[in-house]
C-alpha cells in the first residue's frame, strides 16, 4: 500500500473528517465555516483539515487571508483502487459459484 494509500485511509478514519468530506461536497468552506459546524476549536478544525490534506482528500486554496478548502475527489481515487482488489476477488468467486450451480443443474 502507498503512502498515499495510507494517508487517505488515515483521513477516512475518523468520523469528524468524513464529516467534513461530506460538508465540502456541496461547497468550499473556510476554516472559520467548518469551525462554526462543530463543537470545537478552530485548532483542532484545523488539524482535521491537515489530515485531509495530507491524505490528498481536500485541496487548500489561500485567497488573502482566507484559506478555501475544497473536496478533492480524485484524491479517493487510491482508496477506490484499493477497495478494486475485493470487487476483482468476489466477481471470481461469483463466478465459480454460478459455474457450479450450473454444472449441478445440467
Amino acid at each position: 500500500m502507498t503512502d498515499q494509500t495510507q494517508n487517505a485511509f488515515r483521513a477516512l478514519a475518523d468520523p469528524t473528517r468524513r464529516d467534513i468530506l461530506h460538508m465540502l461536497t456541496t461547497q468550499d468552506m473556510t476554516i472559520g465555516q467548518v469551525a462554526g459546524r462543530f463543537d470545537m476549536t478552530r485548532a483542532a478544525v484545523k488539524k482535521h483539515l491537515t489530515v485531509l490534506t495530507d491524505g490528498g482528500l481536500i485541496t487548500v486554496e489561500t485567497r488573502g487571508r482566507e484559506r478555501i478548502n475544497r473536496l478533492n475527489p480524485t484524491g479517493l481515487a487510491p482508496v477506490l483502487s484499493w477497495f478494486d482488489i475485493f470487487d476483482h476477488f468476489w466477481d471470481d468467486r461469483l463466478s465459480d459459484l454460478k459455474s457450479a450451480i450450473e454444472k449441478d443443474t445440467q
